[in-house]
């Protein structure tokens, strides 16, 4: 490694050196700062050098800088502890090269612990010699609940290309699309009632072919970078492509990254259909639309950002961000991040039918309206976070039924309307988001702070917003009506209807939300709100030119490699799982150097440089670092800030609690953890400290 690179890594990673021992590297120095980098285009380290490596929920990641001269690389991947486990190898186009690093992702794994093995290839042969093997990956399953999961629908399951285990089923055909293949891409199709297949070519051919439904075998596209609707041939003419007709199918993107640019996903006529991991952008009318008559849809871990302005006065942030209407039913929608929407999920249209839909662990981060707005339906929505909503959280109209439970509304304006009575008709008579009659709400356990008081039916009988229930499991009583329409509520989750969860504690609800909301690691794009924006339902221009403005970092994809049998018996050997780094050695600071330091065991938030806004913790076993003992700290939330100036060039250290391995923001960027330490260069001015993921800071210093 050249000494600029080393000196660059030196100012974003706490401990500077990679161990390699006989061509296996130990991680995990993370840089999403990436392109403060300097260019790997010619590499002059001799080995695989692993820069990070991260378990998610059925995926595990590698990044890498590359070897000098290598044409190409191969992955592997194994599961820990597993009797006669083997290294598999990862498909050619799960590896991907960036302007300053390599990545490539495990996906479609099961809960568990993992290596990955990174191996140069030259003029087509592996160099074992020159590989790395990252340490244990700790991989999660995703949480398969609500509706879209009942044992009574038609399917039993909406994992779409998937088992239930997160593994890929048996029979699935995986389909890698980017943008230079989308329109020549080739696949069988079975396409009549005798088995006859018929090959396509092009993504909406594949499509189109199977809209019959004659071949219901599982299908995984998996989306690679950025595709712009302008790529797509034969894109329908709202800028849908469509998955109609289609059975036990998913459409997800690949690691953090996978953007839909200028289109839409429009669903209709479809079983067991799953939409993931995918940042959709200007979207020319809804984001992902459940059309009309589908069942078990599971839409999970999106980020949806603003769409292309409508015609209407209310589309300046696109239409919908992920309806579901025309008799869908059984559908979840779960761990979606939805930035600053401004009608998030319409459920329920001319729709005359029960449907039943569950939303849970969705960061509705400022969307202004429609989390969701519900017709005749009957709705759970738990465990997720209102975080600064203009208009309005849940509305209920036309005789719906929603169970509102252990949700975090933190200054959502409305938190809970019922059309025609209560708050909605609070100073107008007309309603201020419905003029159908109403719907009833029961709600239990949820936090509420900012925004308007709920009016719950305890207190006013007939003007009410909600049934605040005492335990979970009460029964409304049938004596309280909507005071238009003159419906009650019909007590699903207290029925047979009902499917089984677990509801988060409400305390934990920010936390967990914001820990595994939108795409992999939290997607590529980062933005972070203020508190200034509550209130406002406008387009935040900043934010909307930034989104015009993004573009994929990719350079290629593919490992550019041959599939081969490595010759050293790797494929039966069971992997030597590198032990985890020493705790670093803190070199001693010059007594030249200028050093702030907050220890907030010792100080609390008191500071004279720092200013400091958050909540302190404390617990009784603390953290070891430089010597100290330290069992204070400060709460790494939504609303946590540290703002301070530079005079110089600085280097600001971090110590948050030692199982920490997510992202800080530092002046908007992300920063990652190795072990609870990050350690960031600054520039001379004013700098901020705001949350990435939920964490404790114990301690913090700026050595200028």
């Amino acid at each position: 490694m050249s000494k600029k690179s080393s000196q660059k890594i030196m100012a974003i990673a706490l401990v500077s050196s990679f161990l390699i021992t006989q061509g296996t590297a130990v991680n995990t120095y993370a840089f999403d700062n990436r392109m403060d980098l300097v260019s790997l285009s010619n590499y002059d380290n001799e080995n695989v050098v692993i820069l990070n490596s991260y378990g998610d929920l059925e995926t595990a990641s590698v990044e890498w800088q590359g070897v000098e001269d290598a044409s190409g690389y191969n992955v592997y991947y194994k599961k820990i502890g597993e009797a006669n486990s083997k290294y598999r190898q990862l498909d050619s186009e799960l590896i991907r090269q960036y302007s300053t690093y390599f990545r490539a992702d495990v996906l479609g794994i099961e809960d568990g612990s993992y290596v990955i093995k990174v191996v140069p290839l030259f003029d087509g042969k592996e160099s074992t010699l020159k590989s790395a093997v990252t340490s244990s990956i700790d991989v999660k399953s995703h949480t398969r609940e609500g509706f879209a999961f009942s044992k009574d629908s038609m399917m039993g399951t909406a994992s779409g290309g998937y088992n239930d285990d997160g593994t890929v089923a048996e029979d699935a055909t995986i389909l890698y699309v980017t943008s230079d293949n989308i329109n020549t891409i080739q696949a069988d199709v079975i396409t009549n009632s005798k088995g006859s297949k018929t090959t396509c070519t092009g993504l909406v051919d594949i499509l189109t072919k199977r809209q019959k439904g004659y071949d219901q075998s599982h299908l995984i596209i998996r989306v690679i970078g950025e595709i712009k609707g302008s790529d797509i041939a034969g894109i329908n003419s709202s800028g849908y492509i469509q998955l109609k007709g289609l059975y036990n199918t998913t459409l997800e993107g690949v690691g953090e990254d996978a953007t839909v640019n200028g289109w839409g996903i429009l669903v209709r006529g479809s079983r067991n259909v799953e939409i993931r991991n995918l940042g959709i952008m200007l979207f020319p009318d809804d984001a992902i639309s459940l059309d009309t008559d589908n069942e078990n849809i599971w839409i999970h871990n999106n980020d949806i950002f603003y769409g292309a302005a409508g015609s209407d006065a209310d589309q300046a942030k696109g239409d919908g961000s992920a309806d579901v209407k025309g008799k869908s039913t059984n559908v979840t929608i779960s761990h979606n991040h939805f930035w600053d929407s401004g009608k998030s999920s319409l459920c329920g249209m001319s729709d005359s039918e029960e449907f039943f839909v569950t939303y849970h662990h969705n960061w509705f981060d400022h969307s202004d309206s429609r989390h969701p707005r519900i017709r005749v339906g009957t709705i759970h929505i738990y465990n997720n976070y209102f975080d600064g909503n203009s208009k309005y959280g849940v509305g209920v109209t036309k005789g719906a039924s929603a169970f509102v439970e252990a949700n975090e509304f933190r200054n959502s304006k409305y938190p809970m309307l019922s059309s025609l009575q209560g708050s909605d008709v609070a100073g107008n008579s007309k309603g201020t988001f419905s003029g159908e009659a109403g719907g009833m709400i029961k709600a239990y356990n949820n936090s509420i702070t900012g925004g308007k008081d709920v009016v719950y039916a305890q207190d006013d009988a007939v003007q009410f917003d909600a049934y605040l229930a005492v335990s979970k499991d009460e029964v409304v009583p049938a004596s309280y009506k909507t005071v238009s329409g003159g419906t009650t509520y019909n007590n699903f989750d207290t029925s047979s209807k009902m499917y089984e969860y677990k509801a988060d504690d409400v305390n934990a609800v920010v936390d967990n939300v914001t820990a595994f909301a939108g795409r992999v690691n939290g997607g590529d794009f980062a933005w972070t709100f203020t508190s200034e924006d509550d209130p406002s339902s406008s387009v935040n221009k900043v934010l909307m030119e930034k989104i015009l403005n993004y573009k994929s970092e990719i350079v290629s994809i593919g490992g550019n490699s041959v599939v081969v049998t490595p010759d050293d018996g790797d494929n039966s050997e069971t992997p030597e799982v590198p032990s985890e780094p020493e705790t670093p050695v803190i070199p001693d600071i010059p007594e030249t150097s200028k050093v702030t330091v907050q220890n907030f065991t010792e100080y609390g938030k008191d500071s004279s440089y720092f200013i400091i806004q958050g909540k302190l913790g404390a617990d009784k076993t603390g953290i070891s670092y430089s010597g100290l003992l330290l069992t204070d700290y400060l709460k790494i939330e939504t609303s946590t800030s540290i703002s301070f100036a530079t005079d110089s060039i600085s280097t600001l250290t971090l110590v948050l609690n030692s199982d920490f391995s997510k992202y800080i923001l530092v002046d908007g960027v992300k920063y990652k953890a190795n072990e609870g330490l990050i350690t960031v260069e600054l520039e001379a001015g004013d700098h901020t400290i705001t949350k990435g993921d939920a964490a404790k800071l114990y301690y913090m210093s700026v050595e200028e």
